[in-house]
C-alpha cells in the first residue's frame, strides 16, 4: 500500500513522512478512523514507507513523499507477505477451528480479505468473510501472548518488527493487560501499530502509551454509501415511532434485527450522531439536513430533538448499543429502544 492510493489525508500523511524521515518513530502508535475510511490503508502505507529502500520525495503542495513500490520491502508489503509483518485481529470459533484458536489460525483468510477489499473492509464484512456473522469476534489472551512472543524474536530481515493490531477495542481485559508490558518495555526496532475506530474502550494505560493519529473526516472511503442506506432506514423507523402501530413497527424492527450485529452497531452509532447534530444545530438556530432525500421529513424532524429529550434519546441509544455489543437478543433490544425513543420524542 502506498500513500498515493489513499483518498485525502494529505496533511496527516505529510506529517507522518516527516516524522519517519527525521528518525523520530514512536514504537507504539494508534491510528483512529472508520474501518472503511482508510485507517488500515494509512497504517500499511506507513509501514511500507518506513522500510522502503528508495523513498521518493516530491515537490509541490500535495504529497511530500511516498514509498517506491519497487524495492523488495515494498513488494513484500504490497502482498502482505513480509516475514516481519504480523497481524492480530478479532476472531471467533468457526466450523474448522473451534478450540484454542487465535489470529494466526485465520491469517490466510485475513490476508485474502484485506487484498480483496483493498484494506477498506469493515468488521462486519470481515465476520462475513470468516463465516461468523452472528458471533462477536474478540482479541483474547492467546492473541496477546503471540504478540509478545512474535515481537520477542529477532527480525527476519534485520529491520523493523511490525505488529498491526486491527480493532484493538475488541481486546478483552486479560489481553489488554498482557499487552501492557510490551508497550512499556518494547524490544529494539519494534513497532506496534494499533488501528481502530474508537479509543474509548481501550484501557487508559494503553491510551497513555501510544502516539495517536486521527484521520480527518475528509477521507470518507465507502462510508458515504453506508450513510445513505442508514438515512433511509432511520427515516422509515422514525415514521413508525410517530405512528406507533405495533404491526408496522414490528416489521421495521425485524428489518433492523436482520442486519449483522456490526451493522446494527453502525446504524445505532449513526443515529446517535444524527440526533446530536439535530440538537446542536436546532439549539443554535441552524438548519439541519438528515440527508434522507425526503425534504419534508428532513425539514420537520430536527425540531423534534430538544433540551427536553436529548438526554433520554442519548441514554436509550447507548443502552441499545450496549445490549447489542453484549449479544443480547436484537429484536428485544431494538423494540425496547423503539418504545423508549417514541416516549422521548413526545417530550419535545
Amino acid at each position: 500500500m502506498q500513500f498515493k492510493d489513499i483518498v485525502g489525508q494529505r496533511d496527516v500523511i505529510n506529517r507522518l513522512t516527516e516524522i519517519i524521515d527525521s528518525g523520530r518513530v514512536s514504537h507504539a502508535q494508534l491510528v483512529l478512523g472508520p474501518t472503511d475510511g482508510g485507517s488500515l490503508q494509512l497504517a500499511l502505507a506507513y509501514l511500507q514507507y518506513l522500510g522502503c529502500e528508495h523513498r521518493v520525495h516530491f515537490d509541490g503542495d500535495d504529497l511530500r513523499a511516498d514509498s517506491c513500490g519497487e524495492c523488495p520491502h515494498c513488494k513484500k508489503m504490497a502482498s502482505l507477505m513480509h516475514p516481519d509483518l504480523h497481524f492480530v485481529f478479532p476472531n471467533a470459533a468457526t466450523a474448522k477451528v473451534d478450540k484454542n484458536y487465535w489470529s494466526g489460525d485465520f491469517m490466510a483468510e485475513f490476508r485474502e480479505f484485506l487484498l480483496e477489499h483493498k484494506a477498506l473492509g469493515t468488521l462486519d464484512e470481515w465476520y462475513a468473510h470468516l463465516g461468523v456473522e452472528n458471533k462477536q469476534g474478540m482479541i483474547r489472551e492467546l492473541d496477546a501472548a503471540h504478540i509478545v512472543g512474535d515481537l520477542g524474536l529477532k527480525s527476519y530481515e534485520g529491520g523493523w518488527k511490525m505488529m498491526v493490531i486491527w480493532m484493538p477495542e475488541k481486546m478483552n481485559a486479560a489481553a489488554a493487560n498482557e499487552l501492557l508490558k510490551t508497550l512499556e518495555e518494547p524490544t529494539p526496532q519494534t513497532l506496534l501499530m494499533l488501528v481502530g475506530e474508537s479509543d474509548e474502550r481501550l484501557l487508559p494505560t494503553i491510551r497513555s502509551r501510544v502516539q495517536t493519529v486521527r484521520l480527518k473526516a475528509e477521507s470518507a472511503g465507502r462510508s458515504g454509501e453506508n450513510q445513505a442506506e442508514f438515512a433511509g432506514l432511520l427515516v422509515e423507523w422514525l415514521r413508525m415511532l410517530f405512528k406507533l402501530k405495533m404491526r408496522e413497527l414490528a416489521d421495521e424492527v425485524e428489518k433492523l434485527a436482520a442486519m449483522g450485529r456490526e451493522q446494527q452497531k453502525q446504524f445505532l452509532g449513526y443515529t446517535l450522531e444524527v440526533m446530536r447534530d439535530c440538537f446542536l444545530k436546532n439549539t443554535a438556530g441552524l438548519p439541519c439536513n438528515i440527508g434522507s432525500g425526503d425534504e419534508k421529513f428532513d425539514a420537520m424532524f430536527p425540531n423534534m430533538v430538544t433540551t427536553n429529550n436529548i438526554e433520554l434519546i442519548n441514554s436509550a441509544l447507548n443502552e441499545a448499543l450496549f445490549a447489542v455489543e453484549r449479544n443480547a437478543n436484537a429484536k428485544i433490544a431494538l423494540m425496547q429502544l423503539s418504545f423508549s425513543m417514541s416516549k422521548a420524542l413526545k417530550k419535545r
